[in-house]
């Protein structure tokens, strides 16, 4: 009888304040097990992009930077390749219906979101029943992968072009 030479899917969850400043933990945190599993440099770059991203967002909107409500981040690295980040907050301000066209706002905001789903390979934003908000993302370690899904996903998610 064989050894398996599969290792288990490992998982990593951080607490973090709302305080703007500690989503650079799980970002940083992102970054050791991205490279752990063999992402490209590039690869890690846009993954704690859109982790800080995320993060910033659940403190600033979700949870009001109210600092006792938290911040729960997930990681999940699959045997696989894939590097699943759940970032979910305590929703005092739950996600809008629809997301804001980035930069158009007096203030210029609103590039998070957009950001979130151009560096990752699979996104969904969602509103949690018991309240609080969740941004699953997911990157895969081989792009030919992210390409078919991404392909998958855009085919269910973006409504035809009115052009």
């Amino acid at each position: 009888m064989a050894v398996s030479e599969q290792r288990p899917i490992k998982s990593v969850e951080i607490y973090l304040p709302s305080i703007l400043g500690y989503e650079k933990i799980a970002r940083n945190a992102a970054a050791a097990i991205a490279q752990e599993m063999g992402f490209s440099e590039d690869r890690i770059e846009d993954l704690q992009t859109a982790v800080a991203e995320a993060c910033m967002n659940a403190i600033e909107h979700g949870n009001r930077s109210e600092r006792s409500a938290k911040v729960t981040v997930l990681l999940t690295a699959a045997e696989s390749g894939e590097l699943e980040v759940k970032v979910t907050d305590e929703g005092h301000t739950p996600l809008p219906d629809e997301r804001p066209q980035p930069g158009s706002s007096a203030d210029h905001r609103g590039w998070g979101m957009f950001f979130i789903e151009q560096l990752m390979d699979k996104v969904e934003f969602s509103r949690l029943p018991e309240g609080g908000n969740s941004v699953r993302m997911v990157i895969y370690l081989t792009p030919e992968r992210a390409q078919g899904d991404q392909g998958a996903a855009a085919s269910q998610e973006a409504p035809p072009s009115a052009e």
